[in-house]
């Protein structure tokens, strides 16, 4: 506990922006949960863009409540 899981489009990215991934956002769930850095989880997982709709913007539709930040162009329909 926590675990972030994070959907995106699929990018190369490289060791060094994963490590500044992974670091920023342990900080912000240690800080935020107040955990220590090795009950935090992060998982990564890319969805082709042909497959967002299906796969993220359902998910977000049928649970809107537990949206933090909700995408610029959500209407919430």
């Amino acid at each position: 506990m926590p675990h972030v899981h994070v959907r995106h489009f699929p990018k190369d990215l490289t060791p060094e922006r994963l490590a500044a991934f992974d670091a920023a956002v342990t900080a912000a769930v240690t800080t935020t949960f107040a955990v220590d850095e090795e009950v935090v989880s992060i998982s990564l997982e890319p969805v082709a863009a042909e497959d967002w709709d299906e796969r993220v913007v359902s998910d977000i539709a049928a649970r809107p409540e537990l949206l933090l930040k909700a995408p610029g162009y959500w209407d919430g329909a």
